[in-house]
């Protein structure tokens, strides 16, 4: 695995580097698709808005399919669905076939749609020894360590043999679904997007493997291709630029 850390002055800056970045994949790719799950939380909504505007021109989207890394077991139209902030910012500005979009249905039963939404991602994804692989996955870094919805309390997820599971919010008990472990490890390629200062400590644990570190989930991505850490200047506090194996 190589590692691969890009520290950005501000969010819009990392938000410009990503995307900048994730057009030269698609482009590069000799494949029809490019499966690109998408993250929740906070740091992705800027870079939803700027893919809708002021790249919406340059990327390929004829190419990329839509999936989720996570969903809150919600309606799309809640404020906390993962999927409702993104067509929101993006996907309802774009002119895309629904046949691209793979949405985790926050709405449905959820041990159905667990087994209904791997059962898509079989479908559609490529897979290598019984794993999907994605092009690339998208995923945040929690106050906690955690990851998609892997918290540090539901480790078991990390080591599921099944493509998709069930995670609670260890303070809410919000019910979500999510990818495993084995699946975050068996894509292409594997971005973190971060920002803020609150994150520049769990990030110094996890990247220098500080004593103790493994506690968390973030801490276990090791894909079999790339690992990239996109981050402003606040959360990458200490670091430099660098490439690692």
């Amino acid at each position: 695995m190589e590692t691969i850390i890009r520290i950005c002055k501000n969010a819009e800056d990392m938000a410009d580097s990503f995307i900048l970045q994730l057009i030269s994949w698609v482009n590069e790719t000799t494949e029809d698709t490019f499966h690109l799950a998408l993250s929740g939380g906070k740091t992705p909504s800027l870079l939803f808005s700027l893919m809708a505007e002021k790249y919406a021109n340059e990327i390929p989207w004829q190419k990329i399919h839509f999936w989720w890394g996570d969903e809150r077991m919600v309606a799309p139209d809640d404020p906390v669905s993962n999927f409702g902030v993104a067509n929101k910012l993006l996907l309802s500005k774009i002119k895309l076939p629904q046949s691209q979009i793979h949405r985790i249905r926050g709405e449905a039963d959820p041990t159905e749609e667990l087994k209904r939404y791997a059962l898509e991602i079989e479908n559609l994804v490529p897979m290598i020894n019984n794993w999907p692989v994605f092009n690339l996955i998208m995923l945040g870094l929690g106050d906690d360590g955690h990851t998609a919805s892997i918290f540090p309390d539901q480790m078991q997820l990390l080591e599921s043999h099944n493509i998709t599971g069930i995670a609670f919010h260890p303070v809410t008990r919000q019910q979500r679904i999510t990818l495993t472990g084995k699946v975050l490890n068996n894509a292409k390629r594997v971005a973190f997007l971060i920002s803020g200062i609150s994150k520049a400590n769990i990030f110094n644990k996890i990247i220098r493997y500080s004593e103790n570190s493994s506690i968390y989930p973030a801490s276990h991505i090791h894909p079999k291709g790339e690992l990239f850490w996109f981050g402003d200047e606040e959360s990458l506090k200490g670091n430099k630029r660098n490439t690692m194996k």
